[in-house]
């Protein structure tokens, strides 16, 4: 017996959905069936004056109080900083494209803005010193502006009605987390401005090819096009994320290229080229020379050393002003004085400095330093001293009056460190840190007139596949010849990784001696060589100048290893399965009672995030049904229904699901360029079921359209209106914050705020008597949670990081002087004394802070960190290798050894160690990207 499937030649889809005459008429072209001529150049007038009133409201919500606060806020710290470092001219290293900063430097500067202000510190005054903040916020605000406008405009081009298009401008406007973040000197803010812009070139291009032959390669079509590739490339040169709607455009375009590529009939080869190679013109060159322009521009501003720097290759570095090193000696011999830099991990610097490791061998301590440093100043000795005639030459400096003997492939040399008179040292003991069997730790030994031991002997391993020219294959020649120093007595290589020491090594990067190590990071080579016996005549070497490609590519991976790199959890971090539900946001910045939490507007946020849902069922049950052979793709609604909100929703798909695969540190503002394809699929959706379908009634009922419209505006205005005060800073009232707190996620401390709003006029009235207007005053601690209130938990949430502690209140510094010996043990008043004029000493200071807690409680030394200082940029300006300011003029000269710069430098480099230390993560104050 057989069963025969139903005959469905007629669906039933013909009573929901009315198929016209127009409908059945089905082109014989590549041009697509039901379109119509969405033109935005052809709009009413009518259309226009509602764009023009959606503009003025949206500047009205975008730019009040935009002067407020009038302190510096959040990542304003580092996006700010930039600006001063371009008008400065000096070279900082960013995981994002140059772009939006070079646009808020621009502001700044037509401004008045010096780039004497360094935004260093969260809370940091912008009125006294009169920095143009208002003019550097306004240009990612009206970036914010102008979402609205072109939301209306894209909506419009996509075939959806006026009220629809002006409903999507309304959610925008009334979106809290946009808002919140186009109101500061922030990158979003411009990121989703060139993403909108692209979109909206993309939909009319896609409007003009799908009217068929008619319109191809008209001026219109051409228009669209270009605006589409210098959209794409302005988005990619504002963040990386510009790749996921490079994407987005490119899957849509290979699916154009397919459709061609089957009209047989109207479509010829030549002409199928022809489209190919518009759209590889328009859509991969012209976004390509973009962006490289935008970072010769960035090239051309940054001609100055800077603390960026570090993270660049010596090439890089020698094409900046006052780092370009002099021409060295090319041939390397016994007694040079050298620098050996790591090929590998962006090049630091052999170096040691007068601390030892606190466990192994307790010996001085070997690291990785990236600037140049007289402690990276090492000479070469032989494995035997030279024979003279009265016997052989003692001393490090025997071969200093002899005729140079070059160092051959396979020679064993000892590296004598000039500074604490040590030498390079390695044996069978595990490193402090990387305690795996494989590697041994590696110190300097030894003291002055020490002649070493076995220990010290490293043989010199050239790798000839790296060596640049024949004789730097055989043996050791400055910059050229790379090599590995492979310890004689245990047989492993001199390696370095990217592993940081803790406080105690100076947060430098770690060296040991690897017995299997990887060949990138056991590579080095000489930079700095000078010999007493080389003179002006002999052969000299520089660094290639790698030309604006080199530095391009070169900066490229840099900042995509860097980017990924940032695998740190931070305090408000989150994960993509919280962002379409809102499951929490990033607090912003606190101060005298009042707060800039980012969260969205739960309203839009969540029926966004609902019709994505809606469009997936759609999708699923369409396949089903096509798959058993119903004929609902007949119906033109049913097809320009999938056809045009999958669009979007491919678009919201490639900005969000991506960030699935990523290992680094994320934040709710990732999800911005995904929520505006929500809310634009959103839109549509609606559309397609007040206007375009008959199944619900709508269609024949318009002013029920519009009510549902007006309706859902106004309750996303309320909403809006509830979460204002988190966005714009304002007063508010611990019971009105408590009333709209829906989760225990939306980390946000009500007790923050007042009680009564009056006691903001009576704050700012006793702050004015108090002549204290100009100065904002310190963040207050947050209050203690009330008596029978339970104290906030961690969140075992897996898509939410914990809150740090509450913030803690400073009650006094003090300082002191310590004098330690080398081996770091503390001196007395009467040690001191009886070594003065027999010894240098060395001060280094350490200031203490003793802290209170939110109940008033002294707390340990050490609980916490001077208020108001940002915590490393998990994106920028964050070394390498090591902390510290850089030797802005150490490359003019060949190496020189001498103790006080060392001094001074160790002297820097904690404290910088200790401005550095992680802040409380309630005070809001730790930078995301």
């Amino acid at each position: 017996m057989t069963f025969k499937e139903p005959s469905r030649s007629k669906s039933k889809e013909d009573d929901v959905v009315p198929i016209t005459r127009a409908s059945q008429r089905k082109p014989s072209d590549y041009s697509s069936h039901g379109v119509t001529d969405n033109d935005i150049f052809l709009l009413p007038g009518s259309d226009f004056q509602l764009l023009c009133i959606l503009t003025v409201v949206a500047a009205a919500v975008r730019l009040f109080r935009i002067y407020q606060p009038s302190s510096v806020v959040f990542d304003e710290v580092h996006f700010g900083g930039f600006a001063s470092k371009y008008i400065k001219g000096k070279f900082f290293m960013d995981v994002h494209p140059p772009l939006a900063k070079l646009l808020i430097t621009l502001a700044g500067w037509l401004s008045g803005f010096n780039g004497d202000f360094d935004f260093k510190d969260i809370g940091k005054d912008y009125v006294e010193p009169g920095v143009p903040y208002v003019a550097m916020r306004l240009l990612p605000a009206l970036m914010g502006v102008m979402t609205a406008p072109t939301m209306f405009l894209t909506l419009k081009a996509a075939g959806c009605r006026t009220m629809t298009a002006a409903m999507g401008a309304g959610l925008i406007i009334f979106e809290n987390g946009l808002l919140t973040q186009s109101r500061l000197i922030l990158l979003d803010s411009p990121l989703i401005i060139f993403t909108a812009l692209t979109s909206l070139a993309w939909t009319c291009f896609t409007n003009q090819h799908e009217q068929g032959p008619s319109k191809a390669f008209d001026p219109s079509w051409w228009f669209w096009l270009i605006a589409t590739g210098l959209g794409l490339g302005a988005t990619v040169s504002v963040k990386w994320v510009g790749l996921f709607t490079i994407a987005w455009v490119g899957s849509l375009t290979i699916l154009q290229l397919w459709v061609l590529l089957g009209d047989t009939r109207t479509v010829t080869p030549r002409l199928w080229f022809k489209h190919f190679l518009a759209r590889v013109f328009c859509l991969i060159i012209i976004p390509i020379s973009f962006y490289m322009i935008l970072f010769a521009i960035h090239f051309i501003c940054l001609v100055n050393p800077g603390d960026g720097d570090g993270f660049m290759s010596s090439e890089f570095q020698a094409t900046l002003n006052s780092k370009g090193m002099q021409d060295v000696p090319v041939d390397v011999a016994f007694g040079s004085r050298i620098s050996l830099r790591h090929h590998n991990t962006q090049g630091g610097y052999l170096h040691s400095h007068n601390h030892m490791y606190p466990t192994g061998s307790k010996q001085q301590q070997i690291t990785l330093y990236p600037h140049k440093d007289e402690n990276n100043v090492w000479l070469l000795e032989n494995q035997t001293q030279p024979e003279g005639l009265e016997g052989p030459i003692v001393g490090p400096k025997a071969w200093d009056t002899l005729e140079p003997l070059l160092i051959q492939d396979g020679a064993l040399i000892k590296l004598y460190h000039i500074t604490t008179d040590r030498r390079l040292h390695s044996h069978d003991v595990r490193p402090p840190v990387s305690e795996q069997d494989w590697q041994n730790e590696v110190s300097a030994y030894g003291y002055e007139g020490f002649e070493g031991d076995a220990n010290d002997l490293f043989r010199v391993e050239i790798v000839k596949s790296m060596c640049d020219g024949a004789e730097a294959k055989t043996r050791l020649r400055t910059i050229q010849t790379k090599f590995k120093l492979v310890h004689v007595m245990t047989g492993c290589s001199l390696f370095s990784h990217r592993v940081k020491l803790p406080d105690w090594g100076f947060e430098q990067q770690e060296v040991t001696c690897a017995k299997q190590g990887t060949l990138p990071n056991s590579i080095w080579y000489v930079e700095q060589n000078e010999h007493p016996q080389l003179g002006p005549n002999a052969e000299k070497v520089n660094y290639r100048n790698p030309g604006f490609l080199g530095k391009f590519w070169e900066l490229q991976r840099v900042m995509w290893t860097t980017n990924a790199g940032l695998v740190d959890s931070h305090a408000w971090d989150s994960r993509p399965p919280s962002w379409p539900i809102l499951r929490r946001g990033i607090n912003f910045w606190g101060k005298d009672h009042r707060q800039i939490y980012l969260i969205g507007n739960p309203v839009i946020w969540w029926s966004s995030t609902a019709a994505i849902v809606v469009y997936v069922i759609f999708k699923g049950f369409s396949v089903l049904r096509w798959q058993r052979g119903y004929k609902d793709y007949d119906s033109v609604n049913f097809k320009r229904f999938d056809y045009e909100i999958g669009t979007s929703v491919l678009g919201w798909a490639f900005h969000y699901f991506p960030f699935y695969l990523m290992q680094r540190q994320l934040f709710l503002h990732h999800y911005f360029p995904a929520l505006y394809f929500a809310i634009i699929t959103l839109c549509q959706i609606y559309d397609f079921g007040a206007n375009r379908l008959s199944v619900l009634g709508l269609r024949e009922r318009p002013a029920i359209g519009r009510g549902g419209i007006v309706a859902f505006l106004a309750v996303s205005i309320v909403a809006f209106t509830l979460y204002a005060p988190l966005s714009y800073g304002n007063p508010w009232t611990q019971d009105s914050c408590k009333m709209v707190k829906l989760f225990d996620t939306w980390d946000w401390d009500c007790n923050t705020f007042h009680t009564d709003l009056a006691q903001y006029s009576a704050g700012t009235a006793g702050a004015a008597s108090a002549g204290m207007t100009s100065t904002p005053a310190p963040a207050p601690a947050p209050a203690a949670n009330p008596p029978g209130e339970e104290e906030s938990k961690p969140s075992n949430d897996p898509n939410v990081t914990p809150q740090g502690p509450a913030a803690e209140s400073v009650l006094s510094r003090e300082e002191k002087i310590e004098y330690r010996d080398q081996d770091g043990k503390l001196l007395d008043e009467k040690q001191v004394s009886s070594l003065e004029g027999k010894v240098s000493f060395s001060t280094r200071y350490e200031t203490r802070t003793r802290v209170i807690d939110p109940n008033g409680q002294e707390i340990g030394e050490g609980s916490a960190g001077a208020e108001g200082f940002a915590p490393p940029h998990p994106d920028v300006d964050r070394e390498p290798e090591t902390v510290g300011a850089p030797e802005n003029n150490g490359r003019d000269s060949p190496a020189t050894a001498s103790p006080n710069g060392d001094l001074q430098k160790e002297k820097s480099v904690d404290k910088a160690a200790k401005d550095n230390k992680p802040r409380p993560a309630s005070e809001g104050r730790k930078a995301t990207k």
